[in-house]
């Protein structure tokens, strides 16, 4: 028999992947919404932070909803970051979806459907539902087994009690399994839900807990339930206008959610949908969320994408919608109208603009410590240095780029700590924007399709004339 190689065995239960911004943990603003100088990740843009704090302060005051912010800045000023900022600080009740300008062009669908999903991805619905339940601690359990298998089903009884009343319940075989599958024993506090038989296991009681009892770190202990057996409870259920959609469009119903297999939905499910939801808002079933749609790259959006956000964001139920662009005064994409951002005026003058600063050497240096933390990487106070410096000169991105690449060749000397001699190495090896357009103006003449050789190309033609 061969033997394991315990080696191979990998645990694939959990993968970590360093993401761009992995580091960030929310906008790093105190109570009083002041940017704090290096705080969860964030570090400078204090105004565009500041700014993003406010707008953040009004969706969670339920004051704003059909408005959309700009994020504008040159390349690798952090605009990205400020929006998962935001996305952190929302917290999970608030529903935040993300897509790229360039995205809604390769889907199985038409540019406004692919919008309109996403509009409507970030709009949630809290729905709220009263269900009776039975909660206790359970005093006994009483199962019968019959002595031959097969020949009936198993039977049982249930003491439950509170601090005012005690009962007793028949079981009947459904409940004798959810019991067994729960672990419930005496001593136990829980909760029937009435409608759909589910279990719910509370807790311990604290009349029952000993000392001696074999407890798992685990184990909650609670008090036993006063008042009534039964009561009536308000649960709360969270989900978004899309999941409504999917699940009424759809003949698999949710399951079209886990397959992405979406495709188009109709108008009119759209709006049958909206009138229900019309409906519970004003019987006081469910509340809306307003959320945040977050457009990175939006020049690349075209002009009709334009007009449809112009009207979506009329609509009375519509999100926040943040928007990132790096552009300057560019063409507008599928007219021959330049525009600032590539954006038309009209939808500009929607916008609410937060600029955002290039980052000064001090600021860089912070962001590269970070970085390097989070990259679990062991670097030279010189090696910093001289990092700080290629980043202020080249750019933030290419000096992060190098953080990896100079630890893997500290890996390959057997080196412990990442040195200046490792940042050289791997400068020299990977180039930055401006040296890689340095070579490339040097030998353009060796490459295919340059527009010198052919100008050189043109002029000798003319001379042989």
């Amino acid at each position: 028999m061969a033997e394991l190689k315990l080696s191979e065995s990998r645990d694939l239960t959990r993968i970590e992947r360093i993401g761009a911004h992995s580091h960030i943990r929310g906008l790093g603003l105190d109570s009083s919404l002041e940017p704090r100088d290096v705080s969860e990740g964030m570090v400078g843009q204090a105004q565009a932070r500041k700014a993003a704090g406010v707008i953040l302060q009004m969706i969670k005051d339920g004051k704003i909803a059909g408005r959309a912010i700009l994020l504008a800045g040159q390349p690798g000023t952090g605009k990205t970051a400020i929006a998962m900022g935001m996305a952190k600080s929302l917290g999970l009740e608030t529903p935040f979806s993300m897509l790229s300008g360039s995205e809604i062009f390769s889907l199985e669908m038409s540019k406004t459907e692919a919008l309109m999903q996403a509009f409507r991805k970030s709009i949630g619905v809290r729905i709220k539902e009263e269900t009776e339940i039975i909660e206790g601690e359970v005093v006994e359990i009483q199962i019968d087994r019959p002595a031959v298998s097969g020949a009936a089903s198993k039977t049982g009884k249930l003491t439950l009690k509170t601090t005012d009343m005690e009962t007793v319940y028949d079981l009947g075989a459904k409940m004798i399994e959810a019991l067994g599958k729960e672990k419930v024993q005496s001593g136990d506090v829980i909760a029937i839900d009435k409608a759909s038989g589910k279990i719910t296991k509370l807790g311990r009681s604290f009349s029952r807990s000993r000392d001696y009892d074999a407890m798992g770190p685990q184990t909650k202990f609670v008090q036993c339930p006063d008042g009534e057996l039964q009561k009536r409870k308000e649960v709360v259920h969270c989900v978004t206008l899309h999941e409504i959609d999917v699940i009424n469009s759809r003949t698999q119903g949710f399951l079209a959610l886990f397959t992405g297999d979406t495709g188009e939905i109709r108008a009119e499910v759209r709006e049958q949908i909206d009138t229900k939801v019309a409906e519970w808002r004003e019987e006081g079933k469910a509340e809306i969320v307003p959320g945040v749609l977050f457009i990175d790259e939006v020049h690349m959006l075209d002009i009709e994408c334009f007009s449809f956000l112009n009207r979506a964001l009329e609509n009375e139920m519509a999100p926040i919608l943040v928007v990132a662009t790096n552009r300057g005064i560019t063409s507008i994409r599928g007219t021959n109208y330049k525009s600032p951002h590539g954006i038309p005026i009209d939808l500009l003058d929607r916008l609410l603009i937060i600029t955002t600063q290039p980052y000064s050497e001090d600021e860089i240096r912070k962001i590269l410590d970070i970085r390097c933390q989070e990259e679990d990487v062991e670097m030279s106070e010189d090696a910093k240095q001289l990092l700080t410096k290629i980043g202020h000169e080249t750019s933030l991105r290419y000096a992060i780029h190098l953080i990896t690449a100079s630890a893997l060749n500290c890996q390959k000397r057997k080196g412990m700590v990442v040195e200046v001699q490792d940042i050289t190495r791997v400068y020299s090896l990977f180039l930055d924007v401006r040296r890689s357009t340095q070579y490339l103006m040097e030998y353009q003449k060796e490459y295919m399709f340059n527009e010198a050789s052919i100008l050189d190309g043109g002029d000798a033609d003319a001379m042989h004339d």
